[in-house]
C-alpha cells in the first residue's frame, strides 16, 4: 500500500475516532482551563522550558518504529537535561501518537513529571518523493490527512500539545524534492485558526509553520510576496531555522580564519570561528525580524531549528570546510542556549540524539549525528558537565547508563578538531 494511501486511511480512523470521543476530548479541555494549564504563550521565550529537536529513530531502517517504553526512556533523559518541550515532525508513522501516549504515562506514574509538545504536520508538493516531477504549485493531497491527525491528536492530549506547526521547511525552494507554495501553508495556518475560533480546538493551541529563515522573508526579496505576508499576519508566531554550520559550505565567508587571526593559536582561532558562527545566527535571526518589522507586523519570533554536527566525510568534514567535531558543537551548543536564554527566544535545539537513518548509507555521513547524545547512550562533548554533575544518574539508553563519548578523555577528542581553513584558502575556491 502507498504511503498516500495509508495517510487517507489512518486520517479516516482517526476521524472516526475523533467523533465518538469528542465529548471526552472537551471534558478535559474544560478540565485542564480550570487547573490554569500550561499555555505556549508561557513555554515559548521562558528560559524555564528548554525545547528540542526530537526524533527517537534508533536504527538505519527507518521503519522500525521506537517502542512506547524506548520513547519513555529518551524523555525522561530530555527531562533531566532540564527540557520541558519537543519538536516532532510527521504524524503518518506511529512515533508522534506513541510519544504522546508515553509522555501521558510517565504523567500518570509521576504527577511532577513535565514535557510538552509542538506537533509537526508534513507538508508536500504534488508528487514529492515519487519518480513524477514534483509540482510545485499544487500540494500532495496526503497533506489534508497530516492536518486532520495533527487536530485529532492535539484533541486527545490537549495537556501536552501546546504548538502545531503547519510544515517542515516546506516552503524553502532548496527543498527541491517537496517544496509548495506559501499559499498551501497559509490555507492550512487559517484552516487551524478557524478550528480554534469554533472551538474544535483549544483556544490557548498556537499554530505556526516552521521553516528556514529565508522563506520568512530573511533572505532573497524573491520570498516577499502577498501570500507571505498574510501568512506572517496568520501564524501565531515564527518558527525560524538558521544554520551557521551548513553554511560552512555554502556561505563560508564567515567561517574562514581572517588574516588578523592567523597568528592566534589553533584554538584560538577556533573559538573565534565559534563566535562568528554564533553572529552568524543572529544576524539571520534579525534579518527575519527586520522582515516582519518592515511589513508592519508585531509577532514573537523563535528559533525552531539550529544545530552543529559532530561527524561528517562530506562538505563540512575533514576534507571540506573542516567544522565537525564534538569541541564546535559543544561550543555552538553552550552559545546558541546562552543566547537565546537571555534575549527571551526559544531553541528547539537539533537535535537530542543520532539518527542513523537520515543517512542510512552512508554511516558518517552529517546528517546521522547532530545528536548531543549518540544511539548508545553516549553524551559528546557538550554534556560531559552534565554526566559530571550526575545530571543522567540512574537513566539509560538501549540498557547503557549514560557516559561520555571518548572515554571522557579530552586529549583523545581533540585530535579529531581541525581549524577552520583561512579566509584566503575560502576565497580561492571561488
Amino acid at each position: 500500500m502507498n504511503i498516500g494511501l495509508r495517510i487517507i486511511i489512518a486520517g479516516m480512523l482517526l476521524a472516526i475516532s475523533f467523533t465518538c470521543s469528542q465529548k471526552n476530548i472537551e471534558s478535559e479541555q474544560n478540565q485542564g482551563s480550570k487547573n490554569k494549564a500550561v499555555t505556549a504563550k508561557d513555554i515559548l521565550g521562558n528560559p524555564d522550558f528548554l525545547a528540542m529537536s526530537y526524533g527517537g529513530y534508533r536504527h538505519a531502517d527507518h521503519g522500525i518504529e521506537p517502542a512506547i517504553d524506548e520513547l519513555k526512556e529518551d524523555m525522561r533523559i530530555l527531562a533531566a537535561m532540564g527540557v520541558k518541550i519537543v519538536r516532532t515532525y510527521k504524524v503518518h508513522l506511529p512515533e508522534a501518537a506513541n510519544l504522546l501516549k508515553a509522555i501521558s504515562e510517565l504523567k500518570q506514574e509521576d504527577p511532577g513529571f513535565e514535557m510538552y509538545v509542538m506537533l509537526g504536520a508534513w507538508i508536500d508538493c504534488k508528487n514529492a518523493w515519487t519518480a513524477m516531477p514534483p509540482d510545485h504549485e499544487q500540494e500532495s493531497e496526503a497533506n489534508a490527512s497530516q492536518i486532520l491527525v495533527a487536530v485529532y491528536l492535539a484533541n486527545q492530549y490537549p495537556d501536552i500539545v501546546k504548538i502545531i506547526a503547519v510544515g517542515n521547511e516546506a516552503m524553502v525552494r532548496w527543498a527541491e524534492s517537496y517544496y509548495v507554495q506559501p499559499s498551501v501553508i497559509l490555507k492550512w495556518v487559517n484552516h487551524l485558526q478557524g478550528l480554534k475560533k469554533e472551538g474544535k480546538l483549544p483556544r490557548d493551541l498556537w499554530i505556526t509553520s516552521s521553516d528556514d529563515f529565508s522563506s520568512w522573508g530573511g533572505g532573497d526579496s524573491s520570498y516577499h510576496t502577498e501570500d507571505l505576508e498574510k501568512l506572517v499576519n496568520a501564524v501565531d508566531y515564527i518558527s525560524m531555522h538558521t544554520y551557521p554550520y551548513h553554511n560552512t559550505h555554502y556561505n563560508p565567508e564567515f567561517w574562514g580564519v581572517p588574516e588578523n587571526e592567523t597568528k592566534l593559536s589553533d584554538i584560538e582561532k577556533i573559538d573565534a570561528a565559534m563566535v562568528r558562527a554564533l553572529d552568524f545566527a543572529k544576524a539571520q535571526y534579525d534579518s527575519v525580524s527586520n522582515y516582519v518589522a518592515s511589513i508592519g507586523v508585531k509577532k514573537p519570533i523563535h528559533i525552531g531549528e539550529t544545530g552543529w554536527a559532530t561527524v561528517s566525510n562530506g562538505h563540512y568534514g575533514p576534507n571540506g570546510s573542516k567544522a565537525t567535531d564534538e569541541y564546535k558543537e559543544a561550543s555552538y551548543y553552550k552559545q546558541i542556549r546562552e543566547w537565546t536564554n537571555k534575549a527571551g527566544i526559544s531553541c528547539f535545539y537539533f537535535e537530542a540524539f543520532n539518527e542513523p537513518w537520515k543517512d542510512a548509507h552512508n554511516k558518517k555521513g552529517s546528517e546521522n549525528h547532530f545528536g548531543l547524545i549518540t544511539v548508545d547512550g553516549q553524551a559528546k562533548f557538550a554534556l560531559w558537565n552534565s554526566v559530571d554533575d550526575g545530571t543522567f544518574k540512574g537513566l539509560t539508553r538501549n540498557g547503557n547508563i549514560i557516559i561520555k563519548t571518548y572515554n571522557g578523555d579530552t586529549e583523545e577528542l581533540m585530535k579529531d578538531v581541525q581549524v577552520p581553513p583561512t579566509a584566503k584558502e575560502i576565497a580561492a575556491k571561488k
